[in-house]
């Protein structure tokens, strides 16, 4: 079975889709004869043309709010955000427009959009370029919110985002892209949204990660092995619509749950996932619901020193699951 980076996988499954359905189109900052700042559309320009891959002008409310006309009118748009950091420029079009077409329109309209924006920290790329801000859509119904961890479910998944026809924001973390690896089919296969995936069972703690973080409690498992703890890790891999009953079900038999982001500890997705154990699973835990999180402070530092004072890594996790185990 071939070999593939996660930025690999991305950029066949998009000329894939496009070869497959000419409504499928892309567009955004240099994504043309560029091929993205990450190259994750590399080549495309070349095949397809400037009618179907779209350098934009550096507004990303332009972006999106085109992608939501077209969309609505029979095309397919894979819209590329160049940093997640900003996005917000497009955030009235994304929550107002793109979440709310179907609703607001009784089923008349669909926005079958796929948002591409690559994300996370530990690239050294300080505060505008290091930022987790899936939490902010992952609170408004109408968008489904997906952040893949390895080439697999990159393929998988983006594949069935760009089939969905309601709008889907699809995060990469940018550490991933040419660091992992992994066996990635040539088939035409699909990784369904709203499913989490078991990536190591155990029976005495449950991690809970998705993205490099997913990576990073894998490892945090392996370190706690050796102090004979069994930790099943979880990798969310779409946050909404969330897999309530694989975690539910993981947490009832461990009885105890750590919940691993990078984001800002206070109000992260995270806590949405804590709560859910709280309230649904409350008879079953028999210790409190640990979260390991980014500090409060504004953003991602520089300084390298003070990026890994930020960043979440394997040996917090281990810390956080060995307490929790002795609690």
């Amino acid at each position: 079975m071939p070999v593939r980076t996660y930025i690999e996988a991305i950029r066949e499954t998009l000329r894939e889709e496009m070869r497959r359905d000419a409504s499928v189109i892309v567009l955004g900052e240099d994504v043309g004869k560029k091929g993205g700042v990450f190259l994750a559309t590399d080549g495309l320009y070349d095949e397809f043309g400037e009618g179907r891959v779209i350098d934009t002008p550096l507004t990303e409310s332009l972006i999106i709010g085109a992608s939501i006309g077209v969309s609505v009118n029979g095309l397919r748009p894979v819209p590329e955000i160049q940093f997640a950091d900003f996005i917000f420029p497009a955030f009235n079009q994304i929550v107002s427009e793109a979440a709310r077409m179907r609703y607001r329109s009784n089923g008349t309209f669909s926005c079958p959009m796929t948002i591409r924006a690559p994300f996370g920290g530990g690239v050294h790329g300080a505060l505008y370029h290091s930022q987790s801000v899936e939490a902010f859509f992952t609170h408004v119904p109408g968008l489904k919110v997906v952040v893949p961890s390895t080439p697999y479910d990159a393929r998988g998944l983006l594949r069935s985002s760009i089939r969905d026809d309601d709008p889907v924001l699809f995060f990469e973390h940018k550490k991933l892209y040419r660091s992992v690896r992994g066996e990635v089919p040539d088939s035409d296969y699909s990784v369904p949204l709203g499913r989490a995936n078991i990536t190591r069972p155990g029976t005495q703690v449950t991690i809970v990660a998705y993205g490099l973080m997913a990576h990073y409690a894998l490892e945090a498992a392996e370190l706690v092995e050796a102090d004979g703890i069994s930790a099943e890790v979880i990798d969310v891999r779409t946050l909404r619509p969330l897999d309530t009953e694989t975690l539910l079900d993981s947490v009832k038999k461990t009885g105890k749950a750590v919940i691993v982001y990078e984001d800002n500890r206070f109000g992260g997705y995270g806590a949405e996932i804590a709560a859910l154990l709280a309230e649904e699973a409350f008879d079953y835990l028999d210790g409190p619901v640990t979260r390991v999180a980014g500090p409060e402070v504004p953003g991602v530092p520089y300084s390298h020193g003070l990026e890994d004072w930020f960043m979440v890594d394997p040996d917090r996790i281990a810390e956080a699951v060995r307490r929790l185990a002795a609690y």
